[in-house]
């Protein structure tokens, strides 16, 4: 049974992509590491995740790294929020989470799609 976790992740600064950023998945349950990439060029996260066997009520933890984003795109101030931390369940193991995120130096905004 595969789910797929998805973002796409939007510079509002510029309203460029925000690729290269760093993104982890955990289920803070078994505290399991699912995956470790980064966004594409197009500022996209597709991963399928394996969740045979997992617990529908397990809670999963998709961190993104944003502050190194910040800090190569010349922000000089520091990112005293380097992480933007996302924790959700994923109820159905065949769905696909969805969760976007707009980014700006000083906050984002994120939502959620209803799993298809």
């Amino acid at each position: 049974m595969m789910a797929t976790v998805t973002s796409h992740t939007l510079n509002a600064a510029d309203g460029t992509h925000a690729s290269g950023i760093a993104a982890r998945l955990v289920n803070m349950t078994t505290q399991a590491v699912l995956f470790e990439t980064a966004t594409d060029a197009a500022g996209r996260l597709n991963q399928t995740i394996d969740l045979t066997g997992a617990n529908p009520t397990d809670r999963y933890e998709l961190t993104l790294a944003t502050g190194p984003f910040w800090t190569a795109a010349g922000q000089t101030h520091p990112q005293i929020v380097d992480e933007i931390v996302l924790r959700f369940s994923m109820p159905d193991p065949q769905a696909r989470y969805h969760m976007p995120l707009i980014l700006s130096p000083n906050g984002y905004s994120t939502w959620r799609s209803q799993p298809e």
